[in-house]
């Protein structure tokens, strides 16, 4: 296979890359000519590779560590950075000055500037009111907001002083928001008053007033005006407005903790039960947004990077946290495709991004809307593009560089809300290829396991990390025996963190994902991926996006597949036989699905991904354990006893 894109000579030797190897070079006497070899030498020196990286980076720390790594054959176990002391939100505000750290637009055309200045006093301000309120290290600051400055500014404030962040976004319903901050008992609430998305007012007051009341630890609530610019008040008990929270003469500080300290509480999806809480510590968390902004994506203070995300997804933190490169960072709130199907990239011409962030979802629906970005808009400042929440199949590989810019590094990622970090992405100094993630992350020691846990290269199976890493998580809230925690990453493999993909490292080191482990299709006995369907569905444009799930059927399974098709469009014999051709011819026939079904719209979370177990448990007459994870429940209630799947 030929690259579909290749940077250039000059483009490779400016990347900060090239300069990460030139240091090591130097610093460690490493033989690292290119990157197949720097990532050896990452994963077989890890103390060596993260020391370099977190000098390299240049971290702000009060006691820079003598110790970086204890108990480097135990994975959860290992301690980084042993008595080093720093503070996560420091090393995030390291610019001051008028030029822009946050650029903020919505749906209806709002658009407000943040400068480093003004970030820096706001942070202080709002870290006085939680000191005011008795925040401690340690303590819970929970949000329940939209991707606003304010969010942005609240994380900050509660990590400067040490207390744990964690946030949602204001689609959770009670339930939802329930679910999640009633584990973790946070003591103050930062929330919004309402939001839009796609041209519809939401309130939010009742949900706050009633989160407030249900969870006995919130002690104050700092409400955000965004849906009204005077929110009753005194319709939630000991709630205060942004704007007059803490004091606005206080001085900004930040407390030095150790590496391991608790900074952010992220939480799984929630489609098999009660979300688990994943606890994430502060150095881990900021070394691997190090590596994967400076290094892996070459973001720098000359950047504008931009994610389309929710305050409910990790990608939200990877946002926040483009900051510690001295990067701008674009935040928008609103719907990416509707009404307006070209907000998304008037943005990226207006503000002239460099970094755009998105999913393969989004940019599969800009193919189907026949929209061409690089004939409608200038986009000469964008340099990268970056693309996560599932595999990105080769069409939209080809979409990209035919109609929205030649000259740009198409980065899929992967990698997950557990380990706040990626296990595949981007390389800035290697070309693309289409349909496959460019290199594994540096310092991780991605491999393929089969069942008996021996590698595979070239082969499909379960996507593992086999060493430790700074960001394995501290663990589980509330988990106090640790037996959940273990029993979800290390039970299959011993000291091997398992993910739940299914994979295949390539020969040249790159790598394809080819869906969740549990959603595997096994017909006949065969193993095959989801996402290895749906990139063949993706060529058949009436098909707006589809679902494959395993039947039970007289003593084996067989492949189902639901989709739902672009509008005014109904399912016939020869869209099903011209679907099964597409599989069949780039494929196998044990790819072929033995039935097809028009669905009116398929079950996604709250976070825009599409969930197949749930379609199964529901086509096998199974609960669904937490209807509160998905954005459309009732979306479920097609696939319940349908008659094309009894015979």
């Amino acid at each position: 296979m030929e690259p579909i894109w290749s940077p250039s000579p000059e483009r490779s030797a400016r990347s900060q890359l090239t300069r990460f190897m030139r240091f090591v070079r130097e610093r460690h006497r490493a033989p690292v000519p290119d990157y197949a070899s720097l990532h050896r030498w990452s994963i077989e020196f890890p103390e060596n590779f993260w020391s370099a990286l977190w000098d390299f980076c240049e971290i702000r720390a009060q006691t820079r560590a003598t110790q970086i790594l204890e108990d480097g054959n135990r994975m959860p176990g290992a301690r980084w950075f042993i008595d080093a002391r720093f503070n996560y939100a420091e090393n995030l505000l390291r610019r001051d000055g008028d030029t822009p750290a946050i650029i903020f637009r919505n749906e209806r055309g709002q658009r407000r500037e943040i400068s480093w200045t003004q970030l820096r006093r706001e942070t202080a301000r709002i870290a006085d009111g939680l000191r005011a309120a008795g925040v401690q290290p340690g303590d819970r600051v929970a949000g329940y907001l939209p991707n606003l400055p304010e969010t942005v500014i609240a994380m900050l404030a509660a990590t400067s002083i040490g207390a744990v962040w964690s946030s949602c976004s204001p689609d959770f319903g009670l339930s939802g928001v329930l679910d999640r901050f009633g584990q973790i008992t946070p003591k103050v609430l930062f929330a919004a008053d309402g939001y839009r998305y796609a041209g519809k007012a939401i309130d939010c007051m009742g949900t706050v007033r009633a989160v407030k009341e249900k969870i006995a630890s919130i002690q104050r609530v700092v409400l955000v005006p965004y849906a009204s610019e005077r929110p009753a008040l005194d319709a939630i008990d000991s709630a205060v407005a942004f704007a007059d929270f803490g004091s606005p003469g206080a001085q900004l500080s930040f407390e030095q903790l150790p590496f391991d300290h608790p900074v952010f509480i992220l939480y799984s999806s929630g489609t098999t039960g009660v979300p688990k809480c994943i606890v994430h510590c502060a150095g881990g968390a900021l070394l691997q947004q190090l590596k994967e902004h400076a290094l892996q994506s070459d973001m720098g203070p000359d950047d504008r990077f931009f994610y389309y995300t929710t305050c409910g997804w990790v990608m939200w933190n990877a946002l926040a946290s483009g900051l510690v490169t001295g990067a701008t960072i674009v935040l928008f709130d609103g719907a990416p495709l509707q009404p307006d199907p070209r907000v998304l990239w008037r943005m990226a011409h207006d503000e002239r991004i460099t970094i755009f962030g998105t999913s393969p979802r989004f940019l599969v629906g800009c193919e189907q809307a026949e929209i061409r970005p690089r004939r409608e808009f200038e986009l000469s400042a964008l340099r990268t593009i970056l693309s996560t929440g599932a595999p990105l199949n080769p069409s939209s590989y080809r979409y990209v560089y035919r109609e929205v810019k030649p000259d740009v590094l198409l980065a899929s990622i992967s990698g997950g809300t557990d380990l706040m970090a990626c296990f595949g992405g981007g390389c800035p100094i290697q070309p693309v290829y289409e349909g496959e993630i460019q290199a594994l992350s540096l310092g991780m020691k991605t491999e393929i396991y089969d069942d008996a846990g021996q590698p595979l290269l070239g082969e499909q199976g379960e996507l593992v990390c086999s060493a430790p890493f700074p960001s394995v998580p501290i663990g589980f809230w509330g988990d106090t025996d640790g037996s959940r925690f273990h029993a979800t990453y290390f039970a299959r493999y011993p000291d091997v963190w398992w993910h739940g993909d299914l994979a295949t490292i390539t020969p040249r080191g790159g790598l394809i994902v080819h869906g969740r482990s549990d959603a595997v299709l096994n017909p006949g006995g065969v193993r095959i991926g989801t996402a290895e369907i749906y990139r063949q569905i993706e060529k058949v444009e009436e098909v707006a996006e589809s679902i494959a799930i395993a039947q039970q059927w007289q003593g084996d399974v067989r492949i189902v597949l639901f989709v739902r098709l672009r509008d005014g469009l109904m399912l016939d014999e020869n869209l099903r036989d011209k679907i099964r051709g597409t599989i069949r011819s780039n494929t196998t026939p044990r790819h072929v699905p033995a039935r097809i079904v028009q669905a009116p719209d398929l079950p996604r979370t709250i976070n825009g991904k599409l969930v197949e177990l749930s379609v199964r448990e529901v086509v096998h007459g199974r609960p669904v354990k937490n209807l509160d994870a998905l954005a459309n429940p009732q979306a479920l209630d097609y696939f319940k006893n349908l008659p094309e799947l009894q015979a």
